[in-house]
């Protein structure tokens, strides 16, 4: 990753992180937009990133539970979560269209995701424990839901004042 990411990460209350993402085709754009992806997520040190969270209305999302550049990179292209299993478990999670903003999330431990790379590969596979989710959190990106529908009342509350910033530095973009 030698040059810094074309992308920026999208800051909620960007209306695109609300929005439905749609498929993509398998071409070369594909494949520069997931290398643009992870080099996003290193240089944010992200452990997961989906194409909303740059600005783009693409079903592409990657991840490594590890954080680092390595052989755990992960691409699905055109995902679908088929089903859920394990208990729900409760763990604290951040965002990075959310920065300095962590709540706790309950999520079933275990998902099966049927998807592609950004060859065109098919993949069929089961993620567990903190690997799934990761691929939960950048899934619900892809389909409009954010970490701020996901928080408890009392999450909402304390994040309150930050959320509210956020608000006010969009409002002054849009302005500007």
């Amino acid at each position: 990753m030698s040059s810094p990411s074309n992308y920026e990460v999208t800051l909620y209350p960007n209306p695109v992180l609300r929005q439905v993402a749609e498929e993509v085709a398998f071409d070369a754009e594909l494949e520069e937009l997931v290398r643009d992806l992870f080099e996003r997520m290193f240089e944010s040190k992200g452990l997961g990133l989906a194409a909303p969270q740059i600005g783009l209305k693409k079903r592409v999302l990657v991840l490594n539970k590890d954080g680092e550049d390595n052989e755990n990179n992960l691409a699905l292209v055109n995902p679908k979560i088929v089903s859920f299993a394990g208990p729900k478990t409760t763990f604290e999670e951040g965002c990075l269209s959310f920065p300095g903003i962590y709540a706790e999330v309950v999520r079933p431990d275990r998902c099966t995701v049927e998807a592609f790379d950004e060859k065109g590969n098919p993949i069929n596979r089961e993620f567990d424990g903190f690997e799934s989710r990761v691929v939960q959190h950048e899934y619900d990106h892809l389909q409009g839901v954010l970490l701020v529908d996901r928080m408890s009342a009392t999450d909402r509350m304390q994040s309150k004042y930050a959320l509210a910033e956020l608000k006010e530095l969009y409002r002054k973009q849009k302005v500007s």
